[in-house]
């Protein structure tokens, strides 16, 4: 059997990095880009050169953006009375996207985890903070995953912000146990909004 191109077997490993792409679809995804139009492909390379160079975190929220602050926090139509606390950006997207929240987010950049060594000071919660002294917000919805990290950290914050003057409350029924935003439908993460409780 004739060897493949060596750039080839190159460009399928790292193809098969990205998240959801097996070794079959890099191969296929590969083979596409090697095989169609030279301007299509460089049109591709250059579109995402330009998403990495460009697309940075909100110095407010932590979302993606080009622009700074990004067009959430820049909106004076968002309720500031609500600030929907998200593990990742991507959370925040799959929210959007329902388009069930009026209000604003804020981005923790992960989950308290000993076991993989993340602690709170590893987190935006200082930021957090500084927040709610400065657009004094009514309540704060933590939209974390029902796992044990989700919990935990759910359960540090609520303890944590308790001396301020802000409701803490967390998603309640519609997200099943250890799953994420990312594989909630738009019914359910109305439901679970909704239905959202204090958390004690």
């Amino acid at each position: 059997m004739r060897q493949l191109p060596q750039l080839l077997v190159h460009l399928t490993q790292s193809l098969s990095k990205l998240p959801g792409i097996g070794p079959k679809s890099a191969e296929r995804i590969a083979l596409y880009l090697v095989q169609t139009d030279p301007v299509q492909v460089h049109q591709i390379a250059q579109t995402i050169k330009d998403a990495c160079d460009k697309i940075s975190d909100c110095s407010i929220c932590g979302a993606l953006t080009e622009d700074q602050p990004c067009g959430i926090c820049k909106n004076p139509q968002r309720d500031h009375r609500l600030i929907c606390l998200v593990e990742k950006p991507s959370d925040l997207i799959n929210l959007e996207k329902s388009g069930i929240f009026k209000g604003r987010y804020h981005v923790l950049g992960g989950k308290i985890s000993p076991i993989n060594g993340i602690g709170p000071e590893d987190l935006r919660i200082e930021q957090l903070e500084q927040r709610i002294k400065t657009e004094t917000p009514e309540e704060i919805i933590i939209a974390l995953d029902t796992d044990v990290e989700g919990d935990a950290t759910s359960y540090y914050l609520a303890e944590r912000l308790s001396s301020s003057s802000v409701k803490v409350t967390r998603l309640a029924h519609g997200i099943p146990a250890g799953s994420g935003l990312e594989y909630a439908d738009e019914l359910t993460l109305n439901h679970a909004l909704s239905g959202r409780r204090e958390i004690q």
